[in-house]
């Protein structure tokens, strides 16, 4: 394991993100005028935006592809240390794909894959986010000027991935990756059927739900953060107006009691509008709670049952 029995944790955080779409300026014009992400960068197949608050110099990395899915997902060691340790890790469980040094704004990058293949990459290494005299905030313990329009979208919050086999993907992510399990979806043979891992003390990062369809390395969505739930609400007549398809919400969820609106971007991906209010995973020696059918019968936190594309949606489309 990469933790240690006094509470050590090798990975910081999710950091940026690539997402596949077939429709890259729709997709861009979508991050930064509906949703309030600024370009940063961009190249002849892929566009960078940052979100306002991250202190990192992207969030999300847009590259044109025939269909929409998920890309890389980088993780942010908690040290140079920690990078060896997770390598380490990785490469005894027959999963490292080897050494890159030419991803935009970060250092040395370890690619892997979870056993699922989906396709990540440790770092320690990384470009901050410089602000300019047109972003640059009046509070200098913030990256970027406040937006102020669209769905002021603060940071990455969490990647809810698709998998063939929830119980290995599970095993790896706690016994490789050191992350713990907040929440789970249980069968009624008591295996996992969704699994929420906690990376530190926010409620969730990194999500995978069983892919009904048992296709391998598919995205469910991506999630960001806003300061309060009022945003979350003009968020929705934000996409409302620039005819954007709300799947869902708003609403809350029962399952880690997040606040949400899902929207599908123009190249396919959905993507979770959330906030999860002041919830926090504190205690050291949590307990995984797990839910039931039963209760999941129940629907989301208010009674609104579970929209039927939502079991069924993912990218790429199978």
């Amino acid at each position: 394991m990469t933790h240690d029995p006094d509470g050590r944790r090798d990975i910081a955080h999710v950091g940026p993100i690539e997402l596949f779409t077939p429709v890259l300026d729709d997709s861009a014009d979508f991050f930064v005028t509906v949703m309030g992400l600024r370009e940063v960068h961009r190249d002849g197949t892929s566009v960078y935006l940052h979100t306002w608050d991250d202190y990192q110099s992207w969030t999300v990395r847009l590259i044109q592809r025939d269909t929409a899915g998920i890309g890389r997902t980088y993780l942010r060691a908690a040290s140079p240390q920690a990078v060896d340790r997770l390598k380490a890790a990785i490469d005894a469980a027959g999963l490292g794909k080897g050494l890159v040094t030419d991803v935009h704004g970060l250092g040395e990058v370890h690619l892997f894959t979870d056993p699922d293949g989906h396709e990540l990459g440790l770092y320690w290494d990384v470009e901050w986010y410089h602000a300019d005299d047109t972003d640059r905030p009046a509070l200098k313990n913030q990256a970027a000027a406040y937006p102020g329009r669209g769905a002021n979208l603060r940071r990455l919050d969490h990647v809810n991935y698709l998998t063939a086999d929830v119980p290995a993907t599970s095993a790896f992510l706690r016994d490789v990756l050191g992350a713990r399990c907040t929440e789970q979806i249980v069968k009624d043979d008591g295996s996992p059927q969704a699994i929420w891992y906690s990376l530190g003390n926010k409620t969730y990062d990194l999500v995978y739900t069983e892919d009904w369809t048992g296709s391998r390395g598919r995205l469910h969505h991506v999630a960001f953060a806003t300061d309060t739930r009022e945003e979350i609400l003009r968020a929705a007549d934000v996409c409302l107006d620039a005819g954007v398809h709300i799947e869902t919400g708003p609403h809350k969820h029962a399952i880690q009691q997040t606040f949400f609106l899902y929207v599908w971007e123009p190249g396919g991906n959905r993507i979770e509008i959330c906030n999860a209010g002041a919830r926090l995973i504190l205690a050291p020696d949590w307990k995984t709670i797990s839910w039931t059918r039963e209760e999941r019968a129940k629907g989301q936190a208010w009674g609104l049952k579970t929209i039927d594309t939502f079991h069924t949606h993912g990218t790429p489309i199978v």
